[in-house]
């Protein structure tokens, strides 16, 4: 049997055989040899994107999209009632599309995480003023964290808090005032100790109680009571001022990580409290009866 005839005339499953130059030129010669077989390289697949994270949220999530832009962290200097860990003010450029909840998470939302499994089984009290659509209270930040851990498993999307800066941007809308609304804000404009106004003389009335969520306009985002109503937990860690904050939208993690920052002022709250700039801490297991909170999502960029 000529072997190397055979061996000649190899073609095996695609596999590339390197002959002897010599087997070319006789294919009848008896002397035996070894064929190197180059096989082709492995393909390596990468997992399959999922184009989910950079569609918009169902329609049920209430969610609004937000774009790109930019805004002045903190406080101008000035400014009546600033306070001293408002400063200094640091341009912040937000180069991505996230989207932000049109609503403070309520105690609807809340009880179907219960429902869910999730939250650790926590049920906030309400004070007897109802739950529903009011805004979900006495939730520290620790308990947000286990609501948005049951969020995301049951969704398969990535939701999370604002950073300090996307808060500002998205509370003001481009206003160009501390408030969504411009310069002042009076009861008229959110839920807050109306007896105890911003920028105006008009005083107005002080229910001591939280109210559903859109009972008042929208800002020029879409979004509803930024202002009053509830403090909203944000991701940030707190620092005592804004000296090196992250320049590009991101929460800052390089503080005392053992409070993080709310924003928005509450029912209990005076006027200036409620200004874009202005901002407390709290330990991340508080929890009191104006603390709640709304969710965010970065909307990445398609693959």
């Amino acid at each position: 049997m000529r072997m190397i005839e055979t061996l000649c005339a190899i073609l095996w499953a695609g596999a590339t055989v390197v002959v002897p130059t010599e087997c070319l030129a006789d294919p009848a010669s008896p002397d035996q040899f070894t064929p190197k077989i180059t096989m082709p390289p492995a393909t390596i697949r990468k997992p399959a994107y999922d184009l989910r994270h950079s569609r918009p949220s169902p329609a049920k999530m209430n969610m609004v999209t937000i774009q790109p832009g930019k805004v002045m962290l903190g406080s101008p200097r000035g400014q009546a009632k600033r306070q001293r860990f408002e400063g200094p003010q640091v341009e912040v450029n937000i180069p991505y599309r996230f989207e932000v909840g049109k609503f403070e998470v309520t105690f609807d939302d809340w009880n179907n995480c219960l429902a869910g499994g999730g939250c650790r089984g926590y049920r906030p009290k309400d004070k007897g003023w109802g739950k529903g659509k009011r805004p979900v209270t006495n939730v520290s930040y620790d308990d947000v964290q286990s609501y948005i851990r049951w969020l995301n498993r049951s969704t398969g999307l990535k939701y999370r808090l604002l950073s300090e800066a996307e808060w500002e941007y998205v509370a003001t809308a481009n206003s160009g005032g501390p408030f969504a609304m411009g310069h002042a804000i009076s009861a008229q404009d959110a839920n807050f100790d109306g007896a105890n106004p911003y920028g105006v003389n008009k005083t107005g009335r002080y229910l001591r109680k939280t109210l559903p969520v859109g009972s008042f306009a929208p800002n020029n985002f879409g979004l509803y009571d930024v202002h009053g109503n509830v403090y909203e937990w944000v991701e940030d860690c707190w620092s005592p001022t804004h000296e090196g904050a992250p320049t590009n939208g991101k929460a800052r993690k390089n503080g005392n990580c053992k409070f993080r920052v709310m924003k928005g002022g509450s029912w209990v709250t005076h006027g200036y409290q409620m200004r874009k700039g202005a901002r407390i801490r709290y330990v991340t297991d508080y929890r009191y009866d104006d603390y709640g909170f709304r969710i965010a999502r970065t909307l990445e960029p398609a693959r």
